[in-house]
């Protein structure tokens, strides 16, 4: 009989029975457990550290600044310091890496270094996970602004192995010269990029422009960038500048 012939009451039936047979297909497909496609895992990581009594989540948009496809495998993160006491801000609780004497921050100001070298250990803490995921040292970049800046320049000179790169905004040297005896040789290679205003009134432009001679001293590299009319503050053009300075140093 051919198809022309099946009687129309019968072909509503086919078709029902097609349709069964389909969605009892499916059914049995989607219940066997098909893998899912592997996640690629991050090629670098970047961690950036905020300023006293800021936060981590307040600075993710800077994120947006590093858009290229060699930043599509790169891990971010943003943590927040713990809140403590201030002395320069007479005791008062915030949120705050380490202790600050004084405020402007000057070459010649005192430091906290028990209270910097805790904070040190948080941030090598952050890296090691990383490590242990996989992601190579080289590939690793710390970066800070203010008090996070200094935070990030005590975490690369004290960090046993080289890494991608440290960049500090507005920062200051939280050590004095006697902690050059710690820096590993490994840590030595690890490239320095140090922004600062030269109208800062927070952290004196002094302080930042004494950094170079510092990790000259400590045999490091250093790249300083001075900006006549920036004050205590990140610039676009400071993190315009920043991205390629990363994206170049990417071992991918």
């Amino acid at each position: 009989m051919s198809i022309l012939s099946v009687p129309l009451f019968l072909r509503p039936l086919a078709v029902a029975a097609v349709t069964v047979t389909v969605v009892s297909l499916l059914s049995s497909l989607l219940s066997r457990q098909i893998p899912a496609p592997p996640q690629l895992s991050a090629r670098s990581f970047v961690v950036w550290l905020h300023g006293l009594g800021d936060s981590g989540p307040a600075n993710v948009p800077i994120r947006t600044f590093f858009s290229s496809p060699e930043f599509s495998r790169t891990e971010w993160s943003f943590p927040s310091a713990p809140r403590a006491p201030v002395t320069c801000n007479n005791g008062a609780v915030m949120p705050s890496w380490f202790d600050i004497y004084e405020i402007p921050v000057n070459a010649a100001s005192p430091n906290d270094e028990n209270s910097v070298l805790e904070a040190v250990k948080t941030v090598h803490a952050i890296i090691d996970k990383e490590v242990a995921a996989g992601i190579p040292t080289k590939n690793i970049f710390v970066c800070g602004f203010s008090q996070g800046g200094a935070l990030t320049l005590a975490t690369v000179l004290l960090y046993p192995k080289t890494l991608g790169g440290g960049a500090v905004f507005s920062g200051w040297v939280p050590f004095n010269s006697s902690i050059i005896a710690s820096i590993s040789p490994e840590a030595k290679k690890t490239p320095i990029l140090w922004f600062h205003g030269m109208v800062d009134k927070i952290v004196l432009f002094d302080a930042g422009k004494s950094a170079p001679s510092f990790l000259e001293q400590a045999g490091m590299q250093c790249e300083f960038k001075a900006y006549p009319n920036l004050d205590h503050s990140v610039a676009k053009e400071e993190l315009q500048y920043l991205e390629p300075w990363i994206r170049t140093r990417l071992k991918i």
